[in-house]
């Protein structure tokens, strides 16, 4: 059950929410637009407000239910240990050829269902960091780095080494952000041509909400 489960985990997390949306309602392969990067954030600022919230749900949904899995069988296994791979999942996505997202919104899934607390903890620091340096990538390996600085003062949570490798693997992700930082390309919040980057809905309108 144990294994069959994992599997379930990141086969959940493979889920491709932003690239089904582009693809159903706007012809497009998000992927090739904005940052490229098939989340919540770029969904914003590609297809707007309404499609970001509701791929933002779903990518949620994935790390919840992936970290529900073990609660819900009766195993006895830490759940963060399946949400972090459907986590794994979001980002390599086997339904999508292995290109997926960089993590934050699944991760928040997971903690919402494996540790609060620590939930809390991350996505203030996460929203926090943005608002100071106005880059989202900082504000996403911000998630990693407060995780592990929690987990090594916390006497109630063993996982430092899990955590240590979850922050690289952040950083791995957003090695591209990192580097467009150095040569000064990478886009604040508040830069003002980030709406040139919205894109309108095939046939006029698609999916009404």
């Amino acid at each position: 059950m144990f294994w069959t489960l994992l599997v379930a985990s990141y086969l959940i997390g493979s889920i491709p929410t932003a690239l089904i949306v582009g693809k159903l309602f706007y012809d497009v392969d998000i992927r090739e637009l904005g940052s490229k990067n098939p989340g919540a954030t770029n969904t914003l600022r590609v297809l707007g407000k309404k499609w970001a919230i509701i791929v933002l749900l779903i990518d949620l949904a994935k790390g919840a239910l992936a970290s529900y899995l073990p609660i819900y069988f009766h195993l006895e296994a830490e759940p963060l240990f399946f949400g972090l791979l459907a986590v794994v999942g979001h980002c390599f996505p086997i339904f999508a050829g292995f290109r997926g997202g960089k993590a934050i919104a699944t991760t928040a899934g997971t903690l919402l269902v494996a540790n609060l607390p620590l939930l809390i903890i991350a996505y203030v620091c996460f929203f926090l960091v943005i608002f100071i340096t106005k880059y989202v990538f900082f504000g996403s390996i911000s998630v990693g780095l407060s995780m592990l600085v929690y987990a090594l003062i916390s006497p109630k949570l063993e996982l430092e080494l899990l955590f240590l490798f979850f922050s690289l693997f952040l950083l791995f992700l957003h090695r591209s952000n990192i580097r467009n930082f150095i040569l000064g390309i990478e886009p604040k919040i508040t830069d003002k041509n980030l709406p040139k980057d919205r894109i309108p809905p095939k046939n006029g309108g698609g999916f009404k909400m």
